[in-house]
């Protein structure tokens, strides 16, 4: 089994919020393909990074959680590049983990 996890940023390039729509949109295209999802987007993820060697990035994300009994790498790269025209980003983390459940 694979866990799929995306994570999305709450704000855009130029720190304005995104619509509720939007991630409301995400969980329903989860869920119709793959028939659940969990969404962290109400205590969301913080992530600090940096760009060149003085300035700092820091960003707040919602994470969206999905498993499947295979991951269909195809799907997966298609559905990331849609986001990141959705959400104005340049890259999106799409990542996978192998689980067993216990």
């Amino acid at each position: 089994m694979v866990l799929v996890q995306i994570l999305l940023p709450l704000r855009d390039n130029d720190n304005r919020l995104f619509d509720r729509e939007e991630f409301e949109r995400v969980e329903n295209e989860l869920t119709e393909a793959f028939g659940g999802v969990t969404a962290f987007v109400h205590a969301p993820a913080k992530g600090r990074w940096k760009k060149g060697d003085r300035e700092t990035n820091d960003d707040s994300i919602a994470i969206f959680e999905v498993m499947a009994d295979q991951l269909d790498r195809a799907w997966w790269r298609a559905y990331r590049q849609r986001l990141e025209s959705r959400f104005r980003q340049e890259t999106i983390i799409v990542r996978s983990s192998q689980i067993e459940l216990l």
